[in-house]
């Protein structure tokens, strides 16, 4: 059975920093691209940053410049690091696996996290 588990969100005032980690197998660390998914108070679950086999990312526009998405292949971890966070940014954050390439559409992936929450305060 597949488990991505990601760690404890927060809470954190704007300007700050915030680590979310996911930690799987390492046969879906080695095998799958990942992702981070967030969704809001009502509205729509959003692609964040994807992370391919080989390394590759990509970023959302609303966040590039901002958070960096890599991967320890030792640990079996996928990492989202967010920096420079605004109120905006607040929402439920999701970890995601696939066997597509790195992209930002919720249907390209298979296995999900439960979700951990991430709150910005102004």
């Amino acid at each position: 059975q597949v488990q991505l588990v990601e760690s404890e969100g927060g809470s954190v005032q704007a300007g700050g920093s915030l680590r979310l980690s996911c930690t799987t197998s390492k046969y879906i660390v080695f095998s799958h691209s990942m992702a981070w998914f967030r969704q809001a108070p009502g509205k729509e679950r959003e692609g964040v940053a994807a992370i391919d086999r080989g390394g590759d990312t990509i970023v959302a526009d609303s966040v590039k410049g901002r958070f960096t998405v890599t991967k320890d292949l030792g640990v079996d971890t996928l990492y989202l690091q967010m920096n420079n966070l605004t109120p905006e940014d607040t929402a439920m954050y999701y970890c995601a696996a696939g066997v597509q390439g790195a992209t930002l559409r919720e249907s390209d992936y298979t296995y999900w996290g439960q979700g951990t929450q991430v709150t910005v305060s102004s």
